[in-house]
């Protein structure tokens, strides 16, 4: 159980440690080839801190571990909304600006819709057994290709108007890139993509390790433990952009990860190794498909604002949830 634990700790540090160095890396070597800082924004650092949550994701699927692949991928949706959204908002109010309304939060809720309906394989008389199999996959993948290019598209042709684009021209302004040789760029890469591997490794081995000394299911594991930590960096980078009174900037990243995540990781996941639905898992998907839902409402009522009254309300959603779900799982 120690040797786990620690195993799991130290995986998740090197994850998102690696994380970081990777999109820093990554970012500085498109910054010396000439690529524009705005598109390093909406491709790279974008997708940065969704990172961990695609490499445990894959290490999980590529070795069996599917559950807890699963419990991971479900489980660090519902963080970003029960509990990353909702602590920000209690730091302080978020106001959502009208694109978020508009273009990401019908994306979310086209995702959450479409893994759903590809999951109820039983339900839908396609198959016996509810899975997401190698073309369900390749047909998340086809759904975020479509988000990908509607949402650049969207952006470069409104570049003066859309709110990310200005946090992004903002942090580019305020944090100009270091004149670094191109060789420390690729080093920062190297090391980033061997801490990625390597901790994502350590991370699936210390899960699957504490689920089996404390006789609970793996995707128990992925759902609360492991979630917890990859979901570190969505976190951080909420709880500075509320600080600095970046609300929308705070949302965004959380409903793009949760995007990135249902599309993308769940269908590189599912064409990599088909994935069952576990016991339970059903119910996980509609937890974490209503928290997706209720974000739409709270977000247009008013005056765009989600207040402390609604955080509170998430996140007692979320832990009631979570504490049911697993006395559920040891019962």
């Amino acid at each position: 159980m120690l040797l786990s634990s620690v195993l799991l700790v130290a995986g998740l540090v090197l994850l998102i440690g690696g994380a970081d160095w990777l999109v820093r890396g990554v970012s500085g070597l498109a910054r010396a080839l000439g690529v524009s800082p705005l598109i390093i924004g909406l491709t790279v650092v974008a997708f940065g801190t969704s990172t961990p949550e695609l490499v445990v994701n894959s290490i999980a699927a590529s070795h069996g571990e599917t559950d807890l692949a699963f419990g991971n991928l479900i489980g660090a949706c519902a963080i970003n909304i029960g509990f990353v959204l909702a602590l920000t908002a209690l730091i302080r109010p978020l106001n959502v600006e009208s694109s978020i309304i508009t273009r990401d939060l019908p994306m979310l809720l086209l995702g959450v819709t479409a893994l759903v309906v590809l999951s109820e394989d039983s339900f839908l008389g396609t198959g016996t057994a509810d899975q997401l199999d190698r073309s369900d996959g390749l047909m998340l993948l086809l759904f975020f290709c479509v988000f990908l290019y509607y949402n650049v598209m969207h952006v470069l042709l409104r570049p003066t108007t859309d709110p990310f684009v200005a946090e992004v021209r903002d942090t580019v302004a305020t944090h100009p890139a270091r004149l670094r040789p191109a060789w420390v760029h690729a080093g920062f890469t190297g090391a980033g993509l061997v801490g990625v591997g390597v901790g994502g490794r350590m991370c699936v081995s210390g899960a699957v390790g504490i689920a089996q000394t404390l006789g609970v299911p793996e995707v128990i594991i992925g759902l609360t433990l492991v979630s917890l930590g990859t979901t570190a960096p969505e976190l951080a980078t909420g709880i500075l952009a509320a600080r600095r009174g970046q609300g929308d900037l705070a949302i965004g990243n959380v409903v793009g990860s949760n995007i990135f995540n249902l599309l993308f990781i769940a269908g590189i996941v599912a064409t990599i190794h088909p994935m069952p639905i576990p016991r339970g898992g059903q119910l996980d998907l509609l937890f974490m498909a209503g928290l997706s839902a209720i974000l739409l409402p709270i977000a247009i009522r008013g005056q765009r604002r989600i207040l402390r009254s609604e955080a509170v309300v998430l996140l007692g959603l979320y832990g009631g949830y979570v504490l049911v779900r697993t006395l559920w799982a040891a019962g």
